[in-house]
């Protein structure tokens, strides 16, 4: 097979298998009273928390002016609050709305990440605006001086982001549901004029689930938004996007409950993400459109130790504003916790075996330009066995520091995945006589490896390349993965193979050098939390080259891709081959 033909021509989905849905938690389903009852419960701790900050709660800012003014609400609101009709909330709500008022620009933005901000100040009015709605269900005449201040600042704020510009794709959804909500509290045509004026320039979600920037952080934002709109503007199409999206998510959550980055085009490449902060998102499409699958990630997120600090004591006022969510959950289906799952746009696999699980990655953007909104995370393998997770597998080599092996594409070759790359690096020759200048003032141009750049008129000289192919090939057999390492070129350029372990673990049978790096000289090492053992190996070592892996284009800015967590190394020289196998 050519090594350029994507795996979308090798392999499509492949069909999940399905275990009982007690395998992955024993967890009963919350009814939804009950629910609404911790909500509560929550939603008043905090009150209670806020009110002891005195004349300084109010004061918080940013998104803060949002959250603290919905929680409020829904508590004044709340029959069964204990702060329900409480003089003290009244008087923080009149004191938020000024405070709001008066930091917001000239032009109705506010600075909140960003200077002047209109998507960054869209963040606040879904919240903000929420805390409003669950206030009009209200006809307490105590309420009346707080309604008139808080429709001061959102009214501007509306004007603002009825003309305000964006920097990101999922900027225009935000804004677009912040417009959403401020027309559903103070309706004028104005708002929905300009959410259509956004959603004109189409939705685009790729056949894997995937919206532009292929990020799970950024995710959440557009299914909020095209959920909060459809449901505010009574335009159900919408939430074709997040369906999709949300499906998707499923097979890019470990078993407890983190969202696998690898392939994003975002900051949280390097990062992790939970699950949990898409939970109402599955729970209104769950109860919306009768969604098993839905209903039983629902329960899945239920018994995480993350849904009492994300949900309970955070959420009261969604479940008020949008009384849908307060339903019960429909009949789950059983969740799929046994499959393969291959990704073909962003070039990911996804394999689960029970509570092993694993992560093959090749699709970075090229060319490899630093920079946010492309997706050049050198994480081309993890691996988790119930807590104990390898964070990343990556590989480098000192081949004229061109930093770390990233696979162009991943393809599948019988019952193995390949990642494969050609790093090329130039000398150049003499220029031809017609190019030459007597003063030596030549063009300041890039190599034409992007390296690095001088004043020599590359593009008009006859480059000689050094060339070094490396592949990796992943196999996986019932939870157990076989990873064969090849690297070819130039004799004796040393090779660097990275495994990060979380932190929280401690490892077996390696070798600390300085106290701070760790080896494998042969045999297997073993990483353990709890009763989760991860084993790896055989090791090798023949050089000690840990620092720099990075290359060129980090070294320059003094820039690090230093992970947390235990780092165990394996060491070799070309022509490199090596096996390693992980269990």
């Amino acid at each position: 097979m050519n090594r350029k033909q994507f795996i979308k021509d090798t392999l499509g989905y492949s069909a999940a298998l399905f275990l009982a849905p007690q395998f992955l938690s024993s967890a009963q389903p919350i009814p939804a009273s009950d629910l609404m009852k911790r909500l509560i419960v929550g939603n008043d701790n905090f009150v209670e928390k806020f009110l002891s900050l005195g004349k300084e709660g109010p004061k918080q800012g940013g998104r803060a002016y949002g959250y603290n003014f919905a929680k409020l609400s829904a508590a004044y609101v709340n029959p069964q609050s204990r702060f329900h009709k409480s003089d003290k909330i009244v008087t923080a709500l009149e004191e938020i709305a000024v405070h709001f008022n008066n930091v917001l620009a000239p032009d109705g933005t506010m600075n909140a990440g960003n200077i002047e901000s209109p998507p960054d100040t869209a963040f606040v009015m879904e919240p903000l605006c929420s805390g409003i709605h669950i206030l009009n269900q209200s006809k307490e005449k105590a309420l009346d001086k707080a309604k008139a201040l808080i429709k001061i600042p959102v009214e501007r704020v509306g004007a603002a982001l009825t003309v305000g510009g964006v920097h990101t794709p999922n900027h225009r959804w935000e804004i677009s549901s912040a417009l959403a909500w401020i027309n559903k509290v103070y309706p004028n045509q104005k708002y929905v004029n300009r959410i259509d004026e956004w959603l004109s320039e189409g939705i685009y979600i790729d056949q894997d689930g995937h919206y532009p920037e292929r990020s799970m952080n950024y995710a959440d934002v557009e299914n909020r938004g095209f959920i909060t709109m459809g449901h505010l503007l009574n335009r159900p199409e919408l939430y074709a996007a997040p369906l999709k999206s949300l499906e998707m998510a499923w097979y890019y959550t470990d078993v407890n409950g983190e969202l696998i980055t690898f392939d994003s085009r975002r900051q949280d490449q390097y990062g992790s993400k939970e699950i949990m902060v898409q939970y109402l998102h599955y729970r209104f499409l769950a109860i919306e459109k009768n969604n098993g699958l839905f209903s039983a990630i629902c329960r899945f997120m239920e018994s995480l130790p993350e849904f009492e600090k994300d949900v309970i004591q955070n959420e009261l006022y969604r479940f008020m504003a949008v009384p849908l969510l307060a339903k019960e959950l429909p009949t789950p289906a059983a969740l799929p916790t046994n499959y393969e799952k291959l990704f073909t746009t962003s070039h990911l696999a996804r394999i689960r075996r029970g509570d092993t699980s694993m992560t093959i990655f090749g699709g970075n953007d090229f060319p490899l330009i630093i920079a946010s909104g492309r997706s050049v995370s050198p994480n081309f393998f993890g691996y988790r066995k119930g807590k104990a997770a390898l964070k990343h597998v990556r590989m480098s080599s000192r081949f004229f520091s061109m930093g770390f092996f990233r696979g162009d594409g991943l393809e599948k070759e019988g019952d193995r995945y390949k990642l494969h790359e050609v790093k090329k690096a130039p000398y150049y020759q003499p220029l031809k006589p017609e190019d030459r200048k007597k003063d030596g003032d030549y063009e300041l141009t890039p190599s034409v490896d992007d390296r690095f750049w001088s004043k020599m008129s590359f593009d008009k000289r006859k480059p000689d390349f050094k060339v070094q192919e490396s592949t990796v090939w992943v196999r996986e057999e019932n939870g157990e993965v076989f990873l064969d390492f090849e690297v070819n070129g130039p004799e004796g350029v040393a090779i660097t193979i990275d495994l990060c372990f979380g932190a929280e673990g401690t490892l077996k049978n390696v070798q600390n050098s300085n106290g701070q790096v760790n080896f494998l000289p042969e045999g297997y090492g073993e990483y353990t939390v709890g009763n989760d053992k991860i084993t790896f190996g055989p090791g090798i070592k023949k050089h000690e080259w840990t620092r720099g892996l990075e290359g060129e284009k980090y070294s320059v800015f003094n820039g690090n891709l230093n992970t947390p967590g235990h780092h165990v190394y394996l060491t070799g020289v070309t022509p490199f081959k090596h096996s390693l196998k992980i269990s």
